[in-house]
């Protein structure tokens, strides 16, 4: 990733801090999710069964966190593109 000013302002930071909030706050947003009893894993379900063996191989605290990312990102990540391309500089 490059680390431009241009890419800085579209991306509201830096492209790792950015990306470090938004697993932060999908993680977060999942949590909040799940104690509502949401479970938008019925969009996801293919990319568990992907790698679900691996899982299997005992990574009992990569699951619960991968879990709670999902849940969160399904709604976090599309309303921060939303979001940024609302906020989007117009004109030049």
């Amino acid at each position: 990733m490059s680390d431009t000013p241009q890419m800085n302002r579209w991306l509201g930071g830096s492209p790792l801090g950015v990306i470090a909030r938004l697993i932060l706050i999908s993680v977060l947003v999942g949590v909040i999710l799940s104690a509502f009893g949401l479970d938008p894993f019925d969009i996801v379900r293919s990319v568990e069964r992907l790698v679900q063996h691996i899982w299997n191989m005992g990574f009992d605290a990569v699951r619960w966190l991968w879990r709670y990312f999902l849940l969160g990102a399904v709604l976090v990540i599309p309303i921060w593109i939303i979001v940024r391309l609302v906020n989007a500089p117009r004109g030049r």
